[in-house]
């Protein structure tokens, strides 16, 4: 099975941190990432600029909005697609991203949702 993972943060409470601190964090997440990637699994990894937009189609047109809007004060900064037999088996990969794997993470609000893909396409 293929599962799509999203990697959730709170943006304040990482903005309000000072810039050497977040890269700091962030370079401790590198051999997270890499044991990651040696699962042979992951199928692809992105992380994801704050920047969105929204379409809709509304009395057939389509809208386009500034986003992202969410009911909660979190926002996606990544998402990774992989493989593995099931939902145990998908846990225990996703278990390995640094998401999960770095302490100080927490108080940033990092978190992974896990969801099967019905199917997936790859276009190139």
């Amino acid at each position: 099975m293929i599962f799509l993972c999203m990697g959730y943060y709170n943006p304040e409470k990482m903005d309000a941190r000072p810039r050497a601190e977040i890269e700091a964090i962030m370079n401790e997440c590198q051999p997270h990432i890499e044991n990651f990637y040696n699962s042979g699994e992951v199928l692809l990894d992105a992380g994801l600029d704050t920047e969105s937009k929204s379409l809709r189609r509304v009395d057939g047109k389509i809208i386009v909005t500034d986003g992202p809007f969410t009911e909660t004060k979190e926002m996606i900064g990544s998402i990774f697609i992989f493989e593995a037999e099931n939902m145990d088996e998908a846990i225990q990969l996703a278990s390995l991203h640094p998401t999960t794997q770095v302490s100080k993470g927490e108080q940033f609000g990092w978190r992974i949702e896990i969801r099967p893909v019905h199917y997936f396409k790859y276009n190139k």
